[in-house]
């Protein structure tokens, strides 16, 4: 039983794990999207205003992705955190198939 437990727990971690490089592979898609548009802006656009506008705008995206990344990450390790309270050690008086 306790065997069955333990790998339903790493069954459950795994699963949210790879949730969070979803996540990160998700949080770096934007960032290269975010720069090729500060490039492209930077190219095309002799304004100043519009430039730095893009900038900070990009820069908001970025910490947004970032703040998702960290929330991931904080998922993962309640979820590991849960699924080491639910394991249990074997009972040594209990022979095991």
């Amino acid at each position: 039983m306790a065997e069955k437990t333990a790998s339903t727990a790493r069954t459950a971690a795994s699963r949210e794990q790879s949730g969070s490089v979803m996540g990160i592979v998700m949080a770096l898609a934007l960032l290269a999207v975010v720069i090729g548009t500060m490039f492209l802006f930077g190219l095309h656009s002799s304004d100043r205003d519009t430039r730095n506008n893009a900038i900070a705008a990009a820069a908001n995206d970025v910490g947004n992705a970032a703040n998702k990344v960290g929330n991931a990450a904080s998922k993962v390790g309640n979820a590991a955190e849960n699924a080491a309270r639910n394991v249990r050690p074997a009972d040594p008086k209990v022979p095991e198939n």
